[in-house]
């Protein structure tokens, strides 16, 4: 088991776990921050974890569900990030989520810290769970905190492992989260700042953004501001085919997140809620994307034209992009 040390500190009001991981720092912290991989192991084996926002910045949410295998009952949470200095800690501030997707009243907030700390055997996880009254602390651990954290902890080791699924030459993956939201997710070999740039400058988008070879985007309108609306358009060379989609933004949070929604023009489809998030990961960029339609049908309709494999021919398209501008800078200097 990777937890060696578990320390309750009655006087401080804290729960102290070490854990030691034969892997680096910078695969440890990864592992935290990339919704795919703390979604295998942050919930006990028989409550897995589904995150469908993980935001792993000062002043972002985590939201989480983790649900029974047995009997299917559900419990959500969440965090508000504090404090981050990648790779070295983070603060958030740990809560539980009602059914209705607010606060669940009556229930503590943890105020939980883990350090990651290079060791002889690989990285040394220290987490610090903080309280403010002592009845919290007991509380929590008498729902079975602690032992929910060895459990969790216990796992990581078959996720550091697999670095294959996650590494930088993957291409685009669609994961089903629930009847009605998917993510989509790809390391985009880049800074944060570089490809949220790429998705905010009408000229870089009109380089990449464009889906199979043979199509132009003649229309690139970007929204700068909440409440703002974009629009794009695309044309088939030889002026074909011609759609696009247009929408609102809805939250605005450079260079880590942006909310918009989207519909198709034209069209009597119902919009979709689209949720990006940029992570700085070994190899790059994460880029993750969260969308929400209406209904199972609906998302099951969009998956079957191919969404990801277009998605992943403008990705690489990026990449190219990203990188001939590293290029020139180089020759700049």
């Amino acid at each position: 088991m990777p937890v060696t040390s578990v320390e309750k500190d009655l006087d401080a009001l804290t729960l102290t776990i070490v854990a030691d991981f034969a892997a680096p720092v910078q695969r440890v912290w990864d592992a935290y921050t990339d919704p795919r991989q703390i979604e295998r192991f942050w919930g006990p084996p028989t409550y897995p974890a589904t995150f469908t926002r993980h935001d792993a910045a000062v002043g972002g949410r985590s939201i989480y569900s983790m649900t029974g295998t047995e009997n299917g009952d559900t419990h959500g949470g969440y965090w508000e990030w504090v404090a981050v200095d990648a790779p070295n800690y983070f603060e958030v501030l740990d809560g539980f989520l009602a059914d209705d997707g607010t606060a669940t009243t009556g229930l503590p907030v943890t105020r939980m810290r883990m350090d990651f700390h290079p060791a002889d055997s690989g990285t040394r996880v220290i987490t610090v769970s903080s309280y403010d009254t002592l009845e919290q602390l007991e509380q929590l651990v008498a729902m079975g905190m602690e032992e929910g954290l060895r459990q969790a902890m216990g796992q990581i080791d078959d996720v550091l492992a697999d670095l294959a699924s996650f590494a930088a030459d993957h291409s685009v993956e669609a994961q089903i989260l629930s009847d009605t939201q998917v993510r989509v997710s790809r390391v985009i070999r880049g800074s944060v700042e570089q490809v949220w740039r790429a998705h905010n400058d009408a000229d870089l988008m009109k380089k990449w953004l464009l889906g199979p070879d043979g199509w132009t985007m003649p229309v690139c309108e970007i929204a700068t501001n909440v409440g703002d609306t974009y629009r794009y358009e695309w044309e088939q060379a030889g002026g074909e085919g011609r759609f696009g989609f247009t929408g609102q933004l809805l939250e605005n949070e450079p260079p880590h997140r942006a909310v918009t929604t989207e519909a198709m023009i034209d069209t009597n489809y119902p919009p979709t809620l689209n949720e990006l998030t940029l992570t700085p990961v070994e190899g790059g960029t994460l880029l993750s994307l969260v969308i929400t339609y209406p209904n199972a049908e609906v998302r099951d309709m969009v998956l079957a034209t191919g969404m990801t494999d277009g998605m992943e021919t403008s990705y690489a398209r990026l990449e190219s992009v990203l990188g001939e501008s590293r290029e020139l800078a180089d020759a700049s200097h």
